[in-house]
């Protein structure tokens, strides 16, 4: 009809259907494999450096009450006590190694001085614990920071440093894959570690600690070439561009 032909426009132009095209956002992408995650640079690394240094940690938590009793010869209830201190030294290395790393951006090299420093410690722990009560809890101060520290950095900040590396694209969703892998890896430690103390403290306590020292030099050994990495990088990058992601 006429009224009809005034609604429709005399020109009419057909336009063909565009396809519509779904881009995945970040939140979308799918989750990385188990050897993708071990591809990430720096996950084995420091998956096998926690291992050492969970071992020391967990044998300290452990055999440490009645390690005191020994040496100090104290009683089951003031070696608990004291043995707290371990834990209490782990606190203050934690936050040290924290900060540390943030300031330098370099957190495999803070993670290997503190483990060098380790060893030697726990040495002289070994030694000064038959001296009092005083030697006793100074060096159980230092040697719970020196061993916690690094512990605690991996399973924290490196771990959220591997979990968003660059090689992922922006993919989000590896990090709970590189904490399990990270953390599982150092759990392994932590079983071995009480173990292998009650084995050879049978010989001795001597063994026990040098099982401890070698532990610890296995798990600085394992950090050497991206140490290498980070200080042979000429750029000093502030807290939000963390060396990590450049190995």
């Amino acid at each position: 009809s006429y009224d009809m032909e005034l609604l429709l426009p005399q020109d009419s132009v057909y336009v063909p259907a565009q396809p519509v095209v779904v881009v995945k956002s970040e939140s979308e992408l799918s989750a990385i494999s188990f050897m993708g995650a071990l591809r990430i640079p720096g996950v084995v690394e420091f998956s096998l450096c926690l291992l050492f240094a969970k071992l020391v940690s967990y044998t300290f938590l452990f055999w440490l009450p009645l390690y005191i009793t020994k040496a100090a010869h104290l009683d089951a209830k003031k070696a608990g006590d004291l043995s707290t201190l371990f834990d209490v030294g782990g606190i203050v290395g934690g936050i040290l190694a924290g900060v540390i790393s943030d300031k330098l951006g370099k957190r495999a090299t803070t993670c290997a001085v503190m483990l060098l420093l380790a060893a030697p410690t726990l040495y002289g722990f070994s030694m000064i614990s038959q001296f009092g009560l005083g030697p006793t809890v100074g060096m159980l101060l230092v040697c719970g920071g020196l061993v916690n520290g690094p512990y605690a950095l991996i399973t924290t900040a490196v771990s959220a440093d591997l979990g968003t590396h660059k090689s992922l694209k922006g993919n989000a969703r590896a990090l709970s894959t590189v904490t399990a892998i990270i953390d599982g890896t150092g759990s392994v430690g932590a079983a071995l570690g009480p173990l292998l103390a009650g084995l050879l403290s049978a010989g001795g306590w001597d063994r026990v600690f040098y099982m401890l020292m070698t532990a610890d030099f296995l798990a600085l050994l394992l950090l050497l070439r991206l140490v290498t990495k980070e200080l042979s990088s000429s750029k000093s990058h502030p807290v939000s561009a963390i060396e990590l992601k450049e190995h």
